[in-house]
């Protein structure tokens, strides 16, 4: 498995939010950048971005700072944020970013979608947010009634390689991931490598994800719990390795 730090944008910051709630929110760094050459120092080998700005608006707002941090960290970046215009990816991986992220869009423009995976195939990752099950749109202002294994299998079947989940309910509340929906997420679209968010605040919740035995579970998400120093990243990479006894590792 691997740890993808997080470095979420708003303001032009590095900030965590609380269940994606933008007037809840924590800056813990003003210089992007030097976040991600951090990241990089610590052991990072591949870098999670989203334009928090851009998902409430609906089009990119960092532009700059997003070509500055995948120069910065030089490893591969996935970017997500108002990705929602053929323009707009374009613009993302022309500045170097590994994947583009399209979230709102893949349920709502599905002809988006088709002719970006047609375009750029494996650069294309799409990412589910759901609460309850349930996927949410707009920077998790709107809830569907769509559910997000619906979502995921929908979303195998046009040919997405790379789904990233977010439990909105867990994410930024440092209790744990949500394995359930996980492990239905996997078993929705085992063709997809998964990626896990929301919630994953300690190397013994990357031993239960890995648990869940969930060949095409991939990757995991990590961001306040190392912003808050709950862990390192180094604990959080052995973990990811299946090494016994890093950090709370039983």
């Amino acid at each position: 498995m691997t740890i993808l730090p997080a470095i979420d944008l708003k303001g032009g910051v590095c900030v965590r939010l609380r269940q994606g709630r933008a007037e809840d929110s924590t800056t813990y760094n003003d210089d992007p950048a030097a976040q991600a050459r951090d990241w990089r120092a610590q052991g990072g080998e591949e870098l999670h971005v989203v334009d928090l700005d851009g998902a409430f608006a609906g089009t990119p707002r960092h532009a700059r700072i997003i070509a500055e941090i995948i120069a910065a960290f030089g490893g591969p970046v996935e970017v997500g944020g108002g990705l929602r215009t053929a323009a707009a990816l374009d613009a993302v991986l022309d500045a170097g970013a590994a994947r583009a992220i399209i979230g709102s869009a893949a349920l709502e423009d599905p002809a988006f979608l088709a002719d970006a995976v047609a375009r750029y195939g494996g650069r294309i990752a799409v990412g589910i947010d759901a609460r309850n099950g349930l996927v949410q749109t707009r920077g998790w202002v709107n809830t569907t009634e769509v559910k997000a294994t619906s979502l995921a299998a929908q979303m195998a079947s046009v040919g997405v390689k790379t789904i990233i989940y977010t439990d909105t309910a867990t994410d930024g509340m440092l209790g744990g991931p949500s394995l359930a929906q996980m492990a239905a997420i996997c078993d929705a679209a085992p063709g997809c490598s998964i990626t896990a968010s929301g919630g994953i605040s300690s190397p013994q919740d990357i031993a239960d994800l890995l648990a869940l035995g969930r060949a095409n579970l991939h990757a995991a998400i990590v961001g306040k719990a190392l912003y808050d120093g709950r862990t390192t990243l180094a604990e959080m990479n052995a973990a990811a390795r299946g090494v016994r006894g890093a950090g709370n590792v039983s």
